[in-house]
């Protein structure tokens, strides 16, 4: 299985718990977890005595358990979970160690069980991604009015503020964070309908049982456990995709902007961080960088579930393969990518004055869009849209100052005088509404996470 790409970085930021959760002996704390639910509900509806289910869930605990014995029988019987039943029996009193794991199947724990940890995940991948909204709303509204080059294909397009283009993150960070609210309910569910998911052995018992246990690890009933039910395992998957797509953008922003040749911002800078082996005056950005890679790696798993899920009747052991590794791995790579997001959204460095400098490296040029805007009265659409290329044409290709372009043209001199022709070059006078929707972007943050 691939894991999530680590670096120096990954040892300096506080993970918040994510972690702890990914590793063997979280794994089957989780099948213990639920193990210890299920006796529970099905002793609250008569399935198994109460003494039994209470001695059970007592001894649902990874201190009681052998895990040498288990690795023992692990090798010995070759299947992943009847070994842990078995130890788990073992810790229990004879009579209770009759009902462990009763009227059910093994992904009906383990599926249940990986979904209760990413659940645990998903609420510290929450949290991470609502401090990143509060840094980015905190910024959009400092840098609401700090004027730059809005960029299209690369090249300059039309003047822009910072505060617009966080705002951009912004938007797209609450629809990620909407999806994944609306997506809870059909993710994170309890399975327990045992070996096709009608319920053969429990009946409507077993149903209102799944409920119980649902109701116990603060998760959700599946309405139909199939366990050829992979789609919403996907979804996840997906969301998160989608959540790592914006959080890869803002990286990427943040990337190429902080080269010399644009010096526009910076990954905060700490005295004795040293960039390379070789070349002593690098200062990498190593946030931006992580986000990139493990945002990149997550993509393809995505693309290795929508294969799978589709696996014909009523289960295959080859979609539980790729799926146990697909949800570990997903959760894996967003954990470092979040961790970095809120870094790199809390600590970044913006410098307005080289983004001044920026906007302003074509003279005016820039601002070719509100100078047809306002000949369109005098000219017309097409022909002012022609005069105004003509124009930006003559001064790239032939190195002459737009300004001194616009004054010698006949058409624009009659037009308007030499203030108004400041103006219409001026970057700063055109740039729409983007100082307002900052402001909106970044109120909605504090609306939205209803603290400011």
């Amino acid at each position: 299985m691939m894991r999530a790409l680590y670096d120096s970085k990954s040892k300096t930021i506080d993970d918040r718990g994510m972690k702890a959760l990914f590793t063997q002996e979280a794994r089957i704390q989780s099948w213990l977890d639920v193990e210890a639910a299920l006796a529970l509900a099905q002793a609250r509806y008569g399935i198994i005595p109460q003494a039994a289910a209470q001695n059970i869930a007592e001894n649902c605990q990874l201190s009681r358990i052998d895990l040498q014995e288990m690795d023992r029988l692990l090798r010995e019987i070759g299947h992943g979970f009847v070994p842990m039943i078995k130890v788990l029996v073992k810790a229990c009193s004879p009579e209770s160690g009759k009902y462990v794991h009763y009227g059910v199947t093994t992904q009906n724990i383990q599926q249940t069980a990986q979904l209760h940890l990413a659940w645990q995940c998903q609420k510290i991948i929450n949290g991470f991604v609502d401090d990143t909204l509060r840094n980015l709303a905190r910024m959009a509204q400092h840098h609401k009015a700090t004027l730059m080059a809005g960029r299209t294909h690369g090249k300059h397009a039309l003047p822009i503020t910072w505060g617009y283009k966080v705002a951009v993150w912004i938007d797209e960070l609450l629809h990620s964070r909407e999806r994944m609210k609306q997506a809870e309910s059909r993710v994170f569910t309890v399975m327990m309908g045992g070996a096709v998911g009608a319920f053969h052995a429990t009946g409507e018992t077993g149903r209102q049982v799944q409920d119980c246990v649902a109701q116990h690890l603060g998760m959700h009933s599946m309405r139909v456990p199939s366990r050829a039910a992979q789609v919403y395992r996907t979804e996840y998957i997906s969301n998160l995709c989608l959540l790592a797509t914006t959080l890869q953008k803002m990286a990427e922003e943040v990337y190429l902007t902080s080269g010399e040749e644009y010096g526009e911002v910076s990954e905060a800078f700490k005295k004795g961080t040293v960039g390379s082996s070789t070349m002593p005056q690098k200062v990498n950005p190593k946030l931006a960088k992580g986000i990139i890679a493990n945002s990149q790696k997550l993509y393809s798993v995505l693309t290795s579930s929508l294969y799978v899920s589709p696996r014909p009747f009523e289960a295959d052991s080859s979609a539980y393969f790729i799926f146990d590794a697909n949800l570990q791995e997903s959760m894996e790579l967003m954990a470092e990518i979040v961790m970095r997001a809120e870094e790199l959204s809390r600590t970044l460095v913006i410098y307005p004055e080289r983004m001044k400098q920026n906007v302003g490296i074509t003279h005016g040029l820039i601002n070719s869009e509100k100078i047809m805007m306002a000949l369109v009265d005098r000219l017309g659409k097409d022909p002012a849209h022609e005069l105004v290329y003509d124009m930006a044409m003559r001064s790239t290709h032939e190195g002459i100052e737009y300004g001194r372009v616009l004054r010698e043209q006949p058409v624009i001199r009659a037009s308007f005088s030499d203030s108004e022709i400041d103006t219409l070059l001026d970057p700063a006078s055109y740039t729409g509404l983007c100082a307002q929707i900052a402001d909106e972007m970044a109120q909605r943050v504090w609306s939205e996470l209803d603290d400011n």
